[in-house]
């Protein structure tokens, strides 16, 4: 399994804020269409001005087929500028 993480820097605090909760608004309909996601991770610091997206892909292929689709997307308006896109493997995952 890979996670695609991508960070925002510069953002203010009002503008993630929202942003996080269009999200959690959106979340139950699945991921966005030209994306195949096992799932989705966003982790905000809203004073710092920061955001973190983490996708879950179940292999490289996935990835590789939703990479145009995330490439393409929009990010809402005062969340920062995207500062890097990184790809790991996930070594271990675990939720209580």
């Amino acid at each position: 399994m890979l996670a695609r993480v991508t960070t925002w820097e510069g953002g203010s605090a009002d503008s993630i804020r929202a942003a996080a909760q269009e999200m959690r608004s959106r979340m139950q309909s699945g991921p966005p269409e030209g994306v195949i996601s096992s799932g989705l991770t966003m982790l905000i610091d809203p004073e710092g001005g920061r955001m973190l997206m983490i996708g879950l892909f179940e292999s490289e292929e996935t990835l590789r087929s939703s990479e145009q689709a995330l490439k393409a997307m929009n990010p809402p308006e005062g969340i920062g500028d995207r500062t890097a896109t990184d790809i790991y493997e996930i070594a271990a995952e675990i939720r209580m």
